[in-house]
């Protein structure tokens, strides 16, 4: 199956460039291109991709507002474009709903491997960078109450959860708690269903925001 993307960057060198990546690849297709967030909404409505590249600092609409509005409407997928020293742009994205993000200096390889990733429904492309990413930014935020959600969680999906938010992936974490792969992914689905999330990363903001991490 063709993964379809629209990439969102303000900068036409930067789009084009992705563009030339993705297209060399068989199983991707670019069928749009914005340069700004609100161009990126009205695309995704009118082509239905299945992932989005959106850059987080575009005039008019920015990505994490363009991200948000997309996640409401869409099934499309958002995989969010980013450097280091914006990191609490990218924490507002993920609570907006973004899927996962790429550091714009990833190699060709990695954004090919982010883009199938994310378009099969998993989100974090690097579990330990989102761990560093996350570790960062939340350290700044306030304590949130307890969520009364974690109480429909069993012991053994807590764990899941824990060893989820810190970056573990699905075998470290069948490793760590003796459990099968599979295990590990029917409980993470199942959690997913329980506390209303859409994906993984969705999991590892909850996490931070109910107190399950420390900061």
């Amino acid at each position: 199956m063709t993964i379809r993307v629209v990439i969102a960057d303000d900068q036409a060198l930067v789009r084009t460039g992705l563009r030339m990546i993705l297209d060399n690849a068989d199983d991707i297709d670019v069928v749009g291109e914005a340069g700004d967030g609100a161009e990126a909404v009205a695309l995704v409505a009118e082509l239905d991709p299945d992932v989005v590249l959106m850059d987080i600092r575009m005039p008019e609409m920015d990505g994490v507002e363009a991200t948000a509005a997309i996640a409401a409407a869409q099934r499309a997928r958002v995989l969010v474009l980013t450097t280091f020293d914006l990191d609490e742009y990218v924490y507002a994205a993920l609570q907006a709903g973004a899927s996962g993000f790429l550091l714009k200096d990833a190699l060709a390889p990695d954004l090919l491997a982010g883009v199938r990733v994310v378009a099969a429904g998993e989100a974090t492309l690097a579990p330990t960078v989102t761990r560093r990413l996350l570790d960062r930014v939340v350290t700044g935020l306030p304590v949130s109450p307890p969520d009364d959600r974690l109480a429909r969680l069993t012991g053994r999906e807590h764990e899941v959860l824990q060893q989820l938010a810190r970056g573990l992936s699905n075998a470290e974490i069948a490793e760590l708690l003796f459990l099968s792969p599979g295990t590990v992914k029917t409980h993470v689905g199942r959690i997913l269903t329980k506390l209303g999330l859409r994906d993984r990363v969705q999991a590892v903001v909850f996490a931070y925001e109910s107190g399950m991490i420390s900061r």
